[in-house]
């Protein structure tokens, strides 16, 4: 179907600058619940267990909000896209190492992965000042919410 059953309150300027952010968002978010899910499986030592806990609910977070994130571009017509080649050739998270990961290099990738999400979730809302403020209010939380969960994993550092 090429053109949106949905129609959108916004100009289809507006639209597209704010579709275009969302989609970004959401295959961040993905990206982000895939990474947490496999450094959950393979993060290993010493306080093994509250890192595999505190993975799990990275994963929830991510995933609760990637959800808000679809049905919010679904809301003004634009398809949401997260499937796993999309995800793959367009999310802008780092990396995360295969294999075996200590707790210490565990932590120290979620707080990168987290600061480089932040840092372009913040561009997105800049970017929606103009186009839909509705839109902006949702990357205000899932970045309060995520700031709050970069806080938590670099108290571990101290």
């Amino acid at each position: 179907m090429a053109n949106s059953p949905i129609r959108s309150p916004l100009t289809e300027s507006d639209k597209e600058i704010t579709g275009h952010v969302l989609q970004a968002t959401l295959t961040d978010l993905v990206d982000l619940a895939l990474i947490a899910k496999q450094a959950h499986w393979n993060v290993v030592g010493s306080n093994f267990r509250s890192a595999h806990l505190q993975l799990d609910e990275l994963v929830d977070v991510a995933r609760g909000f990637v959800d808000d994130v679809a049905e919010r571009a679904s809301a003004i017509g634009v398809s949401p896209n997260g499937k796993a080649r999309t995800v793959a050739e367009s999310s802008g998270l780092p990396d995360y190492p295969e294999k075996w990961q200590s707790v210490e290099s565990t932590v120290a990738a979620i707080v990168e992965i987290l600061a480089v999400l932040i840092q372009r979730l913040r561009k997105r809302i800049d970017e929606t000042d103009k186009s839909d403020l509705v839109t902006q209010d949702l990357l205000l939380e899932v970045t309060q919410e995520l700031e709050k969960q970069h806080w938590m994993w670099q108290a571990q550092q101290a």
